[in-house]
This record gives structure tokens, sequence and C-alpha cells, in this order.
């Protein structure tokens, strides 16, 4: 390939400084010189010389066509995102993206995507022990699932952290359906409940522990891992998140989709208490906004921000700070101009009334503790008076979750992934989990600020009228509104920009597909995109 280049490098280059001139001059010299000598032609020193220059010219332009043919290949699956690049400056929809509906998610495994290794024929038994809280897992259990394929071996139901923050003892099969989550990859990972008995009572010793670092590639799992794996036949990563690379194999990025957007199914009690709150909120609107706020003490106090509660602020958020020993000081204006620093509620909702969402709008308000309670959300509340919460929507069917603070948050999940427009006010696991399963699921319409650019608008806030803030708003929010423009294939974590599992639906003009090559009709009933629900359209215009 580096021939390839060297020789159309050349090419080019005679090509600019004329040097393809004055080589046909010489030779045209050349053969007038010998036509006036009459010396005889060697006719097979000519033929010889011939076959040399065609076997020469084959050989680069057969490396030539075929570099062509890589690099267009890899720009023919990266232009379709191109394309919508924002260019055009006409209205948007804040309710949903015209653009979306071009585009699904398509997961499903290839024919050459060998099946599952079995259980006694597997190089081990890998135990995984996910970290975090509920989304913070998720992204370790749809990982685990890719370097038990990569290993080829026997997958354990994974354990849940207990320890973390959240504080919460739940177990995987109190928050998702362990035997959909089997028998969905089954053909392509082996899973069980647990290393069978007989053979942990032959084990010498316990099942060796390790960490990985993280975002390893497959080869370090292969180099490093499965060695281990093939002496002790049972092997433990802990705290198993964000351990594997970004960048992998397009079948195994496939796998990951499958494992987090299908495999990942919650269990019942969590599904219909979640649908309910769907329907409540469908009942008094037919759309509505879902709002997750990450405004907890503990959050607010890691980030190093300020947001305007004064001395009585600076001194609390202080001293939960001291919890970490290891974090450095920050300069809390630094961060907040970096875009650090998550949005308060009030912040939130001036962005969401200047991109145009009327005070009637019902908002959804996803959240755990907020760091000064009422008093915090009031602003919110005033902006959009039309405000539930799932304490508001279902206060004795909650009753049961209350204690788990991971089923609580799955409750969210199912509500905001089924609202209309998701919202965010940070970039943490939970808006980075759901950013990427709504642009699976066509690109529904995904809200998240762009806080680098936002933090100065509302800083300036008093000094301009509401007109010029909202303009300036909808200004700096293009590209941050869910549009299948935004997705480029590398960017940021993949489980937030799913690339390789996305499709440009047949039918359409260029309608190449970004990934994979199944069409539209042998989508699975799993891998349908959700609608939002149908109403009046509300534009804006930047």
């Amino acid at each position: 390939m580096g021939g390839a280049k060297a020789w159309m490098f050349s090419v080019v280059s005679v090509n600019l400084n004329g040097s393809v001139l004055s080589n046909k001059h010489v030779c045209w010299r050349w053969r007038s010189s010998a036509a006036q000598q009459s010396k005889p032609i060697s006719w097979s020193l000519v033929f010889g010389l011939m076959l040399f220059s065609l076997g020469i010219v084959s050989l680069f332009t057969g490396h030539v066509v075929s570099d062509l043919d890589w690099y267009s290949r890899r720009l023919v699956k990266q232009k379709l995102y191109f394309k919508l690049d924002g260019s055009n400056k006409g209205p948007i929809d804040i309710w949903k993206s015209e653009n979306g509906k071009s585009f699904y998610g398509c997961s499903k495994r290839s024919r050459k995507f060998p099946h599952a290794v079995r259980e006694r024929s597997s190089n081990g038994y890998l135990l995984i022990a996910a970290s975090g809280g509920l989304n913070q897992q998720r992204t370790g259990i749809s990982d685990a699932v890719v370097v038990a394929r990569v290993l080829n071996a026997t997958l354990v139901v994974p354990e849940l952290d207990h320890n973390s923050y959240w504080k919460d003892n739940s177990d995987f099969v109190n928050i998702f359906d362990v035997n959909w989550f089997i028998s969905y990859l089954v053909k392509d990972v082996t899973i069980v409940k647990k290393v069978p008995d007989k053979f942990m009572r032959s084990m010498e010793k316990n099942p060796y522990s390790m960490r990985v670092p993280r975002k390893s590639p497959p080869e370090y799992y292969l180099d490093q891992v499965l060695p281990i794996l093939k002496r002790r036949r049972v092997l433990q990563l802990t705290k198993f998140d964000y351990r594997l690379a970004n960048n992998i194999d397009e079948e195994l990025q496939k796998l990951r989709c499958r494992a987090n957007f299908h495999a990942l199914r919650f269990t019942k009690p969590i599904q219909e208490l979640g649908q309910k709150l769907v329907l409540r909120m469908r009942e008094m609107a037919i759309r509505f906004i879902a709002v997750h706020l990450r405004f907890e003490p503990d959050m607010l106090a890691f980030s190093g921000c300020y947001f305007g509660g004064g001395d009585k602020e600076r001194y609390e958020l202080a001293e939960i700070r001291k919890r970490w020993e290891t974090l450095p000081d920050l300069d809390a204006d630094g961060e907040r101009s970096r875009g650090k620093c998550p949005l308060t509620p009030h912040e939130v909702g001036l962005m969401l009334r200047a991109l145009g969402f009327a005070n009637d709008t019902y908002i959804y308000v996803a959240s755990g503790e907020i760091y000064g309670g009422e008093e915090t959300l009031r602003p919110l509340r005033d902006l959009f008076p039309n405000f539930y919460t799932k304490e508001k929507l279902a206060n004795e069917e909650l009753k049961p979750f209350l204690p788990f603070s991971s089923r609580l948050a799955a409750i969210d999940y199912i509500v905001c992934d089924e609202s209309d427009v998701f919202v965010t006010n940070n970039n943490g696991n939970m808006a980075r989990i759901l950013a990427g399963r709504r642009r699976y699921m066509g690109h529904k319409r995904t809200i998240r600020p762009n806080a680098k650019r936002l933090s100065s608008l509302f800083m300036e806030r008093d000094k301009m009228d509401w007109d010029t803030f909202a303009r300036k708003v909808k200004a700096v929010q293009r590209g941050y509104m869910g549009e299948p423009d935004e997705m480029r294939p590398g960017r940021g974590e993949f489980h937030e920009y799913p690339y390789s599992c996305i499709c440009k639906k047949n039918g359409d003009p260029e309608s190449e597909q970004v990934r994979g090559n199944q069409g539209l009709k042998n989508r699975s009933k799993e891998e349908e995109p959700v609608l939002g629900a149908k109403g009046d359209e509300q534009v804006f215009l930047i």
C-alpha cells in the first residue's frame, strides 16, 4: 500500500512540474536519432521491456485499486452522517428528528459469525464483577459478553456492585430478566447462572482474580487474560466497567449492541411499573419531556463547581470533598468555563424555554436526592408547572422499590427511554447510555447541553433581552439535539455513539447502510424503532 501511495504521488508531481512533456520530447528524440542511424532493432528486447513494463503497471495499479477501494469503502460508511452536516440553517423540529426516520438500529448477527462455544468445550468460566451504579454496570455487562466471546469462555451471570455510592444490594436477577439474557445471547455466548458445584469442589485453589486496564483491546485479553483462564479454568475480572476498547471488530460491536439494547431487559415488576408511569404521562399529554437531573450533593462536591449558593454551599460541598483524599483543588470558575459543571435545574429550564418549549409542556423529572431540595427545584417548576416525578405518579406502588436505588433508577430509565424528548443536565453514565439507545431506536430527540458555550450565556443573561438570549441558545445547541449528523465513527464512548449498529433504511435516496448489511425487512421485532407520539409540530429557527 505504501508503494502505491508513493507511485500516485510521483505521477501527480510529474503532471504538476511539466516533466511529462519533457519525457515525451526525449523519447521522440531517441526515436528520431535511431531512425537516422538505421540501427537494427532487437525485437526480443522490445517485447521483453514491454512485458516487464506491463507487469510493473499491473502490480502498481492493482495496489492502487485496492488502496482506493479500501478508502472508498471507509468513506462510504462514514459519509452518510456527514451529509447531514447541519449546513441547512432552516427550522429544526424540537420534538423529533426529521432526518432520524431514515436510520434504524441494526445489530443482527452475521451468518459468518460462528456460533458460541458450548460450555464443555470452552476455555473456562469467566466471572465478572460489574462496578458502579445501574448504568455503569450496564456498560460492564455488555462489554463482559464481548470479552467472553473473545476468550471462548463460558460467562457466569455477572455480579453487581453492592458497595458503591449507591449502596444497593440488588443482584442481577432483581433488576434484569436473567432467563431472557441467557436465551437471547445463546448463539453468541454460553452463559450460566453459576459455576457447577462439582467443578468448584474439584479446584485446588480459589478462583483467580485480576483487574484489566481500562479500555483494553481484544488483543490484551488474548495475550494476558486467556493464558490465565486456560490454566486456572475459573477467572474473575473485578471492577469491570469500561474495560473494553471503543474501537473493536464490527461483528463484536454488533454483539455489544445486542447485549445492551436487547438482552438486558428489566424484570417484570420494574417493566410494568415503568410502563404504567409512561401511560399516565401520555394520558395527560400527547407528548412529554423527560429530564434527567444529576444534582446530588456528592456529585456536585466531586465536580468542584460552584452553583450560586454562597458561603453555605461552599462550606458544605468542601466538607463532602474531604471524603476523597486524592481529589485535586479545582477552580470553580475554570471548571464552568470548560463546560465541566452540570446545569442547575433553573438553567435547564431556561435552556428548554429558549429552545421553544412552552410553559404548558409536561415534563417528567428523573433524579435522586437534589441538593437544596424544593428550593433548588422551584425555578424549574415555575418555568414548567406540569412537573412530575415517579414519586408523584406512583405513590403506593413505588414503596416496594424505595430501598433499592438501582431499581428506582431502572424505572426512571424506562420513562426517559419512552419520552418524546430526553434532556440531561450532565454527561454521566445514564445520560450517555440513554443517548446511545435513543440513537439506536431511530434518533429520538435527545438534548444534551453544550455546557461550555451555555455557561457564558447564563453569566450574561441579565445583559441581554429574552429574544437575543433565546436566539443564542438555539445557535449554541445546534449539534447537541440528537441529530444523525452528530454521529462520528470513533467519537466518544461507543455506548453513547453506537455507529456500527445504525443503518440507513432501504428505499431512501443513497440508501447505503452506515454499518452492517441487513435490510429493513430482516429486522426482528426487538429491533423495531420506537416511534414517538404524533402531534402538532413545533419548530425553532436558528
